[in-house]
């Protein structure tokens, strides 16, 4: 039987080929040339390892170039700003984490962008656990009697962190306004020099990112006592949570991701997506990223999205108790 198409057929025929023929080459051609990364930390430090394990992974995979480029200072804003002033066009991206996208969003009066309006969500690559360690001679053995023993000695326990709005800093904050105890807090520059003074006394305790300090831990350093995550971490089964154990619903977790200039074509934007969860599906990754202390998260941008306008209130609460600001 013959079939001749009705003109107006025809007509839908010829405006889909159309379509196809503009519209497919154009995803098809991404990425054409190599995608810039903006990593707003230092080279070596804990946000540009995890970056690029997850990120030399999708170009093993993808057969992409991606370029990391480290551009740290004002505490990843520098960085985080010169992606938001960039062409939406997907080759220029910004690693960001909950420091970048949640906390500096209240800690600094002018972060230089707004998290939620330069940017489009790609992925989240991880959630990071927090553990809650202490000087091997403080006489509590689990985190009851770390609680019990700091409210006995109220306001006499130095409790250390990596800076003043850090995340070390904000879950110490996050913990007192749980259980109502009160230690003083010490800052440093940075989390090495705070986890010497852990160590030689000089300081008490921590609630430092895993990746941190759990070595310190497994070496018997210093004494890891819970985590604080919502489970118990995969590669640290025999360490309690927080919250099973004297503050229940308590969860902090920093976490990590790719985000794109407000305006990107969703097409580029679930492109990379795609490409960001095969990786961080991959086993070999997966290992890897728990024995750095993180733990595979990804989300689609939608979940993303809404996920960081979650996180911004509440890292902008604790960044308001601790009455740290940076102007």
């Amino acid at each position: 039987m013959n079939f001749k198409p009705t003109r107006r057929a025809l007509a839908g025929f010829i405006t889909a080929a159309c379509f196809a023929a503009f519209a497919a080459p154009a995803l098809a051609a991404y990425p054409d040339k190599p995608i810039k990364v903006i990593v707003p930390f230092p080279a070596g430090g804990g946000g540009d390892i995890l970056a690029r394990t997850v990120i030399n992974k999708m170009a093993e995979q993808t057969g992409w170039t991606f370029v990391i480029e480290n551009r740290a200072g004002a505490g990843g804003n520098i960085g985080t700003e010169a992606v938001a002033r960039s062409a939406p066009d997907g080759y220029t991206l910004a690693y960001g984490t909950n420091g970048t996208f949640g906390i500096n969003q209240t800690l600094y009066k002018k972060p230089g962008f707004d998290a939620l309006k330069d940017f489009d969500p790609v992925v989240r690559f991880t959630q990071i656990a927090l553990l809650m360690v202490v000087n091997n001679d403080i006489p509590a053995k689990t985190p009851k009697e770390l609680l019990d023993y700091l409210k006995a000695n109220p306001g006499k326990v130095n409790i250390g962190s990596a800076g003043n709005g850090t995340t070390s800093h904000l879950a110490a904050e996050m913990f007192a306004t749980a259980t109502g105890v009160k230690y003083q807090h010490v800052p440093y520059r940075g989390g090495g020099p705070a986890k010497t003074d852990l160590m030689s006394g000089q300081i008490q305790m921590m609630i430092e990112i895993m990746p941190s300090v759990s070595g310190m831990a497994e070496q018997n350093q210093v004494r890891g006592l819970a985590v604080t995550t919502e489970k118990r971490w995969p590669l640290a089964a025999n360490t309690p949570t927080v919250a099973e154990t004297i503050v229940p619903g308590f969860t902090v977790t920093a976490w990590d991701g790719l985000w794109a200039p407000k305006g990107t074509p969703a097409d580029i934007v679930n492109t990379l997506n795609a490409a960001a969860r095969k990786a961080l599906d991959d086993k070999a990754l997966r290992d890897d990223l728990l024995k750095k202390g993180a733990e595979p998260a990804p989300q689609s941008p939608e979940e993303f999205g809404k996920f960081v306008a979650a996180e911004l209130p509440r890292w902008g609460k604790a960044v308001d108790q601790s009455g740290a600001k940076i102007d």
